[in-house]
């Protein structure tokens, strides 16, 4: 058992999709948690200026907790953080590639020859561009294709505001013929940019083809806290295990939470999340979905965005996970009347 002292703060971050950290946070769950041990748990999106939110992409504070994107997660392991992998959850998003109306482009095999929208953001790691190459990768390699047998065209996104925004723009404008985009806010932008749906890459059948910044999505820790408070982070995963059990039975409530956590309105949430999304809030590091995280590393590499390569396998450490599981089941078998 570990002697250190228990830090005063602990952090969490997450990106504004389906998390179970969300649903914990919206619950008040995590301070309910750690408030006896007299430890304030705070969230980085709304901490500022009292915190570094540039943590959430570098993870260089020990005592934080993230649940986001893998790219982030990837580059800040790749540049040498003493990170780890303690879960991963798999959430289809509605990932699409939008085209300008009426033009007849239908299906990956008419993106041969296209030219593709990707965007270029002046941001320590652009997860945007990493999001639209991964995502057109993954939908010409459904049609055998790769992405030199379509034309990959950079778009300066710095200028504008709201997500999508300059890709959208650049389609209207005609520079460009197709447009990557995922999540509730697409839905709501496409539907305002007067954009068709060309490829809907959630209903490919092999979901090789759907990785992406978000699938798999993983929740990282320091090494640092894992080694001296293995105990907090077990408890915190058990939060999480019951706050993705608690939204298995609560499809309304989750809804609205994804209303408050990705900005979104109902139409955008429901156009995004299909029916089903409640259930699937639980970590787990699976060999199916560290060897998905592992082809999301390879592509990664492959377009320059890790500078180090990162063996996933070594990265995860399922132990946090295990013993969290058995918390959550010992908390649950004394207090029944709890559970969902």
């Amino acid at each position: 058992m570990t002697h250190a002292v228990l830090p005063r703060t602990l952090w969490f971050t997450r990106c504004p999709v389906p998390t179970a950290t969300g649903i914990a946070a919206d619950r008040q769950w995590l301070a309910e948690e750690f408030a006896p041990d007299g430890i304030t748990v705070r969230s980085l999106q709304d901490a500022a200026p009292d915190a570094d939110r540039a943590a959430h992409f570098t993870h260089a504070l020990p005592g934080l907790f993230r649940e986001g994107g893998n790219v982030p997660a990837l580059w800040a392991r790749s540049r040498g953080e003493r990170t780890r992998l303690i879960g991963l959850t798999w959430i289809e998003e509605r990932q699409t590639v939008l085209v300008r109306p009426g033009s007849g482009i239908q299906g990956v095999d008419a993106l041969r020859g296209l030219r593709l929208a990707v965007p270029v953001h002046d941001i320590a790691i652009d997860f945007w561009r990493a999001m639209a190459l991964r995502g057109f990768e993954g939908a010409l390699a459904c049609a055998g294709l790769a992405l030199d047998d379509a034309t990959v065209v950079d778009v300066p996104a710095s200028e504008y505001e709201g997500q999508w925004a300059a890709e959208l723009a650049a389609l209207q404008r005609g520079d460009v013929d197709a447009v990557y985009v995922k999540g509730a806010l697409a839905v709501e932008a496409a539907r305002r940019a007067g954009a068709e749906v060309a490829v809907e890459l959630d209903e490919l059948a092999d979901r090789r083809f759907r990785i992406n910044n978000g699938t798999p999505r993983p929740i990282t820790v320091h090494q640092r806290l894992l080694d001296d408070h293995p105990d907090l982070v077990d408890r915190f995963l058990a939060v999480l295990l019951r706050a993705a059990d608690w939204a298995t039975g609560q499809p309304g409530e989750v809804a609205r939470i994804l209303g408050a956590e990705t900005g979104a309105g109902a139409d955008g949430v429901a156009g995004a999340y299909r029916p089903g999304t409640h259930l699937n809030l639980h970590p787990g590091l699976s060999p199916e979905r560290l060897a998905l995280l592992a082809e999301q590393e390879a592509g990664l590499r492959a377009h320059g965005f890790l500078p180090e390569p990162v063996d996933v396998t070594a990265w995860a450490d399922p132990e946090p996970l295990r013993r969290a599981i058995a918390l959550a089941a010992s908390r649950s078998a004394a207090s029944p009347l709890s559970a969902p």
